[in-house]
Order: structure tokens, then C-alpha cells, then sequence
């Protein structure tokens, strides 16, 4: 077994055991089983998925960090959300806000400012892609 830790800086999302986890890496999705070689890795705006008592469960997950032992995966993210605490129409909102701030600047706009809202979107369409998920299964 492995041991799941989420954290955002608001609170602990989930401590447990687990059969598996996959991440959202910089560099694509990045399964983690028991005895996996130790790393810490970047994490983007995305869907973790681990499996508890034989049973997927999913989250939309922002940006942040994983590391990884032989025993445990430590996930440090600003966002963790499950399907049911996620208000598609907010989120919608959110995402037509973000885009439209982001076509409003100008090119040499506060290159911070841009890689915010570049921010917001992805972790807004991690949210949607998780809330529409089982509409298409």
C-alpha cells in the first residue's frame, strides 16, 4: 500500500492509504505504485486519480508539487476539488472572465499578471473536465 497526502494552503484535503495514484505532471499523466523510485515533480492544473479499496476517486487538482517515495506520494497544490464541490456555472463564469481580461491586455502587459489568468483558465477547465467527465461516459 501507499500513503496519499493532499494539502492546499487552506487545509488537508486527504491522508490515506492507497493502491495507486496518477498526477498531472508538467511533462504528462505519471502513475505511482508502491516502491516507486523517490522524486519530487512540478504539477499542473489537472485530474489526480487514485484507487482506494479497489474504487477510482477523482479530484481537479491546480498547480504544485508532488514528492514521491518508496511509501508515499505528498501532493502540495492550491487547489483540490472533488466533482460535487465544483459549481459548473461559476466555473464557467470564471473561465469567460479570465479570457476576457486576458484578450483586453495589451502586449506588453505585466507578463505576472498574464501567466495569472493563464493560470485561472487552466485550473478553471481542470474543473470542467472533471464536472463534464461522466456526462460522457
Amino acid at each position: 500500500m501507499l500513503h496519499l497526502e493532499i494539502v492546499t494552503p487552506e487545509k488537508k484535503i486527504f491522508s490515506d492509504t492507497v493502491e495507486d495514484v496518477y498526477l498531472p505532471g508538467e511533462e504528462g499523466e505519471m502513475g505511482v505504485l508502491e516502491m516507486h523510485a523517490a522524486l519530487v515533480t512540478s504539477l499542473k492544473a489537472g485530474e489526480l486519480r487514485y484507487r482506494k479499496d479497489g474504487e477510482v476517486h477523482e479530484l481537479a487538482i491546480g498547480s504544485g508539487f508532488a514528492e514521491v517515495t518508496q511509501e508515499k506520494v505528498s501532493v502540495l497544490t492550491d487547489m483540490a476539488l472533488g466533482e460535487e464541490d465544483i459549481d459548473e456555472a461559476a466555473v464557467e463564469a470564471a473561465v469567460k472572465s479570465a479570457e476576457d481580461a486576458l484578450h483586453g491586455l495589451k502586449h506588453d502587459h505585466n507578463a505576472e499578471e498574464i501567466a495569472h489568468l493563464q493560470g485561472m483558465i487552466a485550473q478553471s477547465m481542470a474543473k470542467l473536465k472533471l464536472k463534464r467527465k461522466r456526462r460522457n461516459i
